[in-house]
């Protein structure tokens, strides 16, 4: 007889990616409980240690992710500076460890769902009662009884259990209106790959392909042309399957890919067309990393118009900026190029009611999974996008348990409520900045600048400059004064974390990515952006004299949001030092409520 377990919490995450990983930290730290159920041993999901697909974003200036994913950028920089994907995977897992209303649950892939059908409200006929997990390592069954669940499974493996409506291949152009040359619809997909990385050495290195290896050719290499001394090649274009079903024929295309993988490497090492004779084999993926399969059907679906348009959605929570990025179904195998990426606006909205079902009450889902046409997805499915997604799902979440409301009563009568919790937690939504408390405003900073308290957290053209904040020299106490004791309930704190990496060593892709593919001999060590502040103060000035409120001498975050709840005099901020040791530090943000 196996084991077996029941959970009950506020919120069930179904999928540890960065999606998923996201929504689950935003939940609990927004004080309501959290089971997330992940199949794999680490987490991370695409990003992790078994995939290695590079965590992308929006383009642009100034247009960096920011939000949790930037505080787990910034950790990661700080404890792994030579880049180890093995260090990688226990900064994920310590983030998600730290937080005490969060259960996780690894090894344990979601096999079931039970589904009340009935009259839920708002259209919708069904409402998720519990799921069901199979954790192999403890060989125990766990039902989780939540009140709300998300599927951040990339996979969106709770449309099949529960009978959530689904889209799956590429749409006809007439459908929904969009640039594409199809004339009727389609089950293809883009395909999955598996990875593979290398590291220089200082002797030559042989390698020899094993007996599965597919051998390749110059002709195969024709539109992809490997380059290990390329700091952009990673390899991603050795793609296949978006020809078969994308979830029922992955383990056969995975028998493809790998020998693909190590086909490649061979080709590498052995055709005499690469200066490959130090390097080694440091890594291939087992695992296929998947790009598309099932998308759920939400309140909206995002199109290619909305996206290459710059539609501004009054229910933004979050934004992308990645190119139209399609590839072909037939992946290594087409005689063509390897993808067609067209340039977005960028930052562009994303809304909210893409985020959670139209025919079940209580489902939200966040990831490559979300609510959108194929093209649209080409864009939305890069993990920095995935995250602010499943930060904004988390947080939607805790807005619906505080106000017993379902993820589409949140959008009828909470928007702003959710929208305003995710500026304050380091968010940027495109078509709003933070509002500031007419206390603040009125009352002057001593040694600071009214820019201190705009409600704009970064530089970006969206606000017209691209000026931000005020530098001030380290030491400087910049203080809120008032004339009487006044109820403060928190203080808002933003850095300069150097958004565009321009101080971190290396090239454009060492420094926009968490994590590099090849290791040459010369890669250099990461370290923090230079700009961000180091160490700082916060003072507080009440009835019965100064104290500290909080204070470090290893600031590893770009945003603070700091309770406070007192009657107090004053409120002083003293930025001490900075990460690159010189004498002036940036504030972005400084204000309170």
């Amino acid at each position: 007889m196996l084991n077996r377990k029941e959970i009950s919490s506020d919120l069930c995450v179904i999928g540890g990616g960065m999606a998923g990983l996201c929504a689950a930290i935003a939940a609990a730290r927004a004080g309501i409980s959290v089971v997330l159920m992940h199949e794999r041993s680490v987490l991370g999901g695409n990003a992790s240690s078994e995939i290695r697909m590079w965590i992308c974003g929006a383009s642009g200036h100034d247009n960096r992710e920011t939000g949790i994913i930037e505080e787990i950028a910034l950790e990661n920089y700080y404890r792994n500076p030579t880049k180890n994907y093995y260090i990688w995977d226990t900064v994920l897992y310590d983030f998600v460890t730290r937080e005490k209303n969060i259960t996780m649950l690894l090894n344990c892939t979601c096999m079931d769902a039970s589904v009340r059908c009935g009259d839920m409200g708002d259209g919708r006929t069904k409402e998720i009662t519990s799921v069901t997990g199979y954790q192999m390592t403890t060989q125990t069954f766990f039902t989780i009884k939540s009140k709300y669940y998300a599927d951040c499974s990339g996979d969106s493996i709770l449309a099949p259990l529960t009978g959530a409506e689904f889209r799956i291949g590429r749409e006809s152009a007439d459908e929904f209106g969009e640039d594409t040359e199809r004339k009727t619809s389609d089950s293809l997909t883009m395909g999955m790959s598996c990875l593979l990385q290398g590291r220089e050495t200082d002797r030559p290195v042989k390698y020899t392909a094993p007996n599965f290896s597919r051998k390749l050719t110059d002709k195969d290499f024709e539109y992809r042309n490997p380059d290990i001394y390329n700091n952009f090649e990673n390899f991603w274009y050795l793609e296949l399957g978006g020809d078969r079903d994308a979830i029922r024929d992955t383990e056969k295309v995975a028998s493809e890919l790998i020998p693909l993988a190590t086909g490649t490497w061979d080709y590498i090492k052995n055709s005499g067309n690469y200066r490959s004779e130090n390097w080694d084999l440091d890594f291939i993926g087992f695992l296929p990393g998947k790009r598309e399969s099932r998308r759920m059907v939400g309140e909206y679906t995002i199109t290619e118009k909305d996206i290459s348009g710059n539609r501004v959605f009054e229910d933004t929570v979050a934004y992308g900026g990645w190119p139209l990025d399609d590839h072909p179904p037939l992946g290594f195998h087409y005689n063509g190029e390897p993808n067609t990426a067209i340039d977005t606006p960028s930052p562009y909205c994303i809304p909210y009611r893409a985020l959670y079902a139209k025919s079940v009450s209580n489902l939200f889902f966040a990831g490559r999974n979300i609510s959108t046409t194929h093209m649209a997805l080409s864009s939305t499915r890069v993990m920095a996008t995935c995250a602010l997604l499943g930060q904004a799902v988390g947080t939607a979440a805790a807005v619906a348990s505080r106000h017993s409301l379902t993820p589409h009563g949140v959008y009828k009568h909470k928007i702003q409520e959710l929208q305003d919790l995710l500026l304050e937690n380091d968010c940027f939504l495109p078509n709003t900045k933070r509002e500031i408390s007419d206390l603040c405003k009125s009352t002057p900073v001593i040694n600071g600048s009214d820019l201190l308290k705009d409600g704009e957290d970064r530089p970006n053209v969206i606000y017209g400059s691209t000026e931000c904040g005020q530098s001030v020299s380290n030491g400087t106490r910049l203080t809120y004064k008032f004339d009487k004791p006044e109820h403060v309930n928190s203080l808002h704190i933003t850095f300069d974390s150097d958004l565009n990496r321009s101080t971190l060593p290396g090239d454009y892709p060492e420094r926009a990515h968490s994590m590099r593919c090849n290791v040459k001999l010369d890669s250099p060590q990461c370290h923090m952006p230079k700009t961000l502040c180091r160490k700082f103060t916060v003072l507080l000035d009440t009835p019965s004299g100064e104290k500290t409120l909080f204070g470090t001498d290893c600031n590893l975050r770009r945003a603070y949001d700091i309770d406070i709840n007192e009657s107090v005099c004053g409120i002083t901020l003293i930025p001490q030092e900075n990460w690159g040791g010189t004498d002036e530090t940036r504030v972005f943000s400084y204000d309170f409520r």
